[in-house]
């Protein structure tokens, strides 16, 4: 069990350390959005099966980690959406698309 758990823990620390690069290297908003809320979030649940695990192994079960694991599964796609439709809002440009004409 103990090996499983520091493969998790490893698999969960690349993953956020990947999504964390990707928020520094990616070019615009819309970019940058797309790292944070789908590597590390999927980062973090590793890191939370891993403590999941570690805990029932011990005899403990560990309600904190599956409340954190809710939470976070659910706000964190809920406020990427908001954020990107923010910047749709507002007319923020993306590298993907030529930039809009104003006016119309």
């Amino acid at each position: 069990m103990d090996w499983i758990v520091a493969a998790l823990i490893v698999l969960g620390t690349a993953f956020a350390l990947i999504g964390s690069l990707g928020l520094l290297r990616m070019g615009d908003f819309y970019l940058r959005l797309h790292g944070p809320t789908k590597i590390t979030t999927f980062g973090l649940g590793c890191l939370l099966l891993a403590s999941v695990l570690h805990f029932a192994s011990r005899g403990r079960f560990g309600l904190h980690e599956i409340l954190v694991s809710l939470f976070l599964f659910i706000t964190a796609p809920v406020s990427a959406h908001l954020l990107a439709k923010a910047a749709l809002h507002l007319h923020l440009p993306s590298q993907a698309s030529p930039p809009r004409r104003q006016g119309g």
